[in-house]
């Protein structure tokens, strides 16, 4: 008998999942049957690098897209777009699928089943939020949406376009920047005392004032209240709402993070953890549920550094997660051993990355700790070029281990630097062995001690103390 897999969810995860099952079933000798959802019109996809398609970076939307519909079809997936799945019983191993298009129901049985339904922008409950140019940026039909809306401003106004980003966080100021690419007058709101609060404050200080020094309004400690919009019959954003001030707009982008898509998986008696994603294995088998697995942006992962469950929502950890999660699926043996947090991005020359944990999150976990904090350049202080970089390192009391780590600079090189400081914290390096391993030099690219080595030292020197 062929063993049926329905894949609700046909991104990263799903996708990476549905492919290597086949893949691994195949080598096997085993024959199977994958079914994979779709709600929206495309597979497979950067959500990451909308911001760059909307800047003009990226040509066109398909750009984004590593696999289509199609591709998956021809390597044997029955891929269904624009199907949603709507409800999941797990005991009677059946979903209910709508189809988005035609608006009708059926029922899809299965014999395992893997939950990749992703992450959901956060809307906020206020006034307004429904108000036409009010856009979350999640998908690549959200991206065309904005570029669309843009365009309609331009052709309405003669003055440039107010744009209003709500959230400072790294879609807030990607966005940012890829609004002020469009010409418009961009400010930033964020109830967060500083930008990126995935930094510790003075980090994000930083980042204030280099995007400030751009042009881009940067209004913090002040919450959202609702929109306005410019009459009852036109439903047009004019206006964001704060409990500091009002801002005029014509377009709003909303950056406020996002949450577990995890509803359905919760309404079908799928354990969540403390974030709202869904609890599994290291297999990424779901916890107490039989032929159930789950990945991607819906699920929690384990944070190796506070050994805590957190959830992240990235392409990185979703691809990794569907590769593992097929492999078992399809009858192999793999684990996701865990994550430590890194991230970069990036607002115009601005470059920015963190690696575990913050100041703030090491107390939390009950870390005493010290930290080492260098301004430096991205190059030999004589090669040119060479810009400012600030480099800020966490390590523990008593051992010395590597807790975080965090970057700012303004020039290109300095988030990439971050990639070391995540090796580091991956294999519990101290502060001091950091210091001393041998990468590589050349005035072109780093000064003779690499910026993250000399945080490192100085970590290593409060030690010390």
């Amino acid at each position: 008998m062929v063993r049926r897999i329905v894949v609700l969810g046909a991104d990263a995860a799903g996708m990476s999942a549905a492919s290597q099952a086949l893949r691994v079933a195949t080598r096997r000798g085993e024959t199977i049957e994958v079914v994979a959802l779709e709600r929206s019109h495309h597979t497979s996809y950067s959500a990451c690098g909308i911001p760059y398609w909307v800047a003009g970076d990226v040509a066109n939307q398909q750009t984004l897209v590593a696999r289509t519909a199609e591709q998956h079809r021809r390597n044997g997936i029955d891929l269904r777009i624009r199907h949603e799945a709507i409800a999941l019983d797990v005991d009677s191993r059946t979903v209910e699928v709508r189809d988005v298009d035609a608006g009708t129901f059926s029922t899809l049985e299965f014999d395992e089943v893997v939950v990749a339904t992703g992450a959901m922008p956060v809307r906020p409950d206020v006034p307004g939020a429904d108000a036409a140019g009010v856009i979350g940026v999640q998908t690549l039909d959200d991206g065309a949406r904005l570029l669309g809306w843009l365009d309609d401003v331009k052709r309405r106004r003669s003055a440039p376009c107010r744009a209003v980003v709500v959230g400072a966080g790294y879609i807030g100021v990607e966005m940012a920047e890829a609004l002020l690419r469009h010409g418009c007058e961009v400010r930033i709101v964020d109830r967060a005392p500083q930008p990126m609060t995935t930094l510790d404050p003075d980090m994000g200080m930083l980042v204030r004032t280099a995007i400030e020094d751009l042009g881009v309004d940067v209004v913090t400690g002040a919450s959202l209240l609702g929109f306005e919009v410019e009459s009852d019959d036109d439903t047009r954003v004019r206006k964001v709402v704060t409990d500091r001030d009002s801002y005029d707009a014509d377009v709003v982008v909303l950056g406020m993070g996002v949450r577990a898509n995890t509803d359905m998986a919760a309404a079908a008696g799928l354990p969540t953890g403390a974030r709202c994603g869904i609890s599994t294995d290291q297999r990424m088998a779901v916890h107490g549920q039989d032929g159930v697995w789950a990945a991607g942006d819906c699920v929690e992962s384990f944070d190796r550094i506070s050994q805590r469950w957190v959830h992240v929502a990235l392409g990185t950890h979703a691809n990794k997660q569907g590769r593992v999660l097929g492999t078992n699926l399809g009858g192999g043996h793999a684990t996701f051993p865990g994550i430590v947090g890194s991230a970069a991005s990036k607002i115009c020359a601005l470059e920015i990355a963190r690696t575990g944990l913050r100041e703030a999150d090491a107390s939390e976990a009950g870390f005493q700790y010290v930290v080492g904090r260098v301004e430096s350049t991205t190059r030999a202080g004589y090669f040119p070029g060479s810009k400012p970089l600030t480099v800020k390192m966490l390590a523990e009391q008593g051992s010395g281990r590597l807790l975080g780590a965090q970057i700012v600079g303004h020039g290109a090189g300095s988030a990439q630097r971050i990639d070391a400081c995540a090796i580091a914290l991956w294999n519990e390096m101290t502060a001091s062995e950091l210091t001393m391993t041998d990468l590589s030099y050349a005035p072109p690219f780093s000064p003779v001690w690499d910026p993250v080595q000399i945080a490192a030292r100085n970590a290593a020197e409060a030690l010390d103390t």
